[in-house]
């Protein structure tokens, strides 16, 4: 085994990746207007906004599900507890100590133990109870005034808002991951040109340079 720089996040994954990112953004500052958090904004504009950017999201998330189930990229997704104990420890005490990273990306497994457990919480937890919740929200209101979001059902809304916020401690610690290793550059590099470090066998590295050339770049252990 040997590290090479090859492309792991196709061109859909990445615009996939940063609209995704945008578009929760923009839901958060406008349903914090929702909430009444801020000002910046009217009322009627982020509730206005929250719903188109809503409904594209839902799109959005429809391309990405059928991409992840008919390229097979859903496995990366997959969680187990090979290694994962040795990822919460570096988190939780060795990176404090200096120790190295103990995952090393493979062609079949770009995701830590750690990261696809995330990855997957968020992907059947907390987006459906953003996805249901919102849904049922449009249905209360769409056929009346914005108005009516006063008389928004408060089960209904705690679970919406317990979902933002879980996804607002999500974000928090997804960029926190980002500063540490090898620094925030490093991390945010591969989804901006798609390639990163991957752990190849000689028999992948051979595929990748006889069908694929234009998808791996160098060794990393060089």
């Amino acid at each position: 085994m040997s590290m090479h720089r090859i492309m792991i996040y196709t061109r859909f994954e990445r615009l996939w990746h940063w609209l995704q990112a945008g578009a929760i953004l923009t839901l958060l500052f406008t349903g914090l207007r929702i909430h009444g958090i801020h000002t910046l904004i009217s009322f009627e504009t982020a509730v206005n906004i929250h719903t188109a950017v809503a409904t594209g999201l839902l799109v959005l998330w429809a391309f990405a599900t059928f991409w992840l189930f008919t390229t097979g990229n859903w496995r990366h997704y997959m969680p187990t507890r090979q290694g994962l104990w040795r990822i919460v420890r570096f988190y939780s005490y060795g990176i404090f100590q200096g120790e190295h990273h103990p995952y090393r990306k493979a062609f079949w497994r770009k995701h830590n133990p750690l990261q696809a457990a995330a990855y997957l919480g968020v992907k059947v937890v907390i987006f459906p109870m953003v996805w249901i919740s919102g849904l049922i929200y449009l249905y209360l209101v769409l056929g009346g005034t914005w108005t009516g979001l006063v008389n928004f059902p408060p089960a209904v809304a705690l679970v919406h808002t317990l979902a933002a916020f879980a996804l607002i401690l999500f974000l928090m610690i997804h960029l926190y991951m980002l500063t540490i290793g090898k620094g925030f550059i490093h991390h945010v590099t591969p989804m901006i040109d798609g390639f990163d470090e991957v752990d190849l066998s000689v028999v992948e590295e051979a595929y990748l340079e006889a069908d694929e050339p234009g998808h791996i770049k160098d060794n990393a252990d060089g």
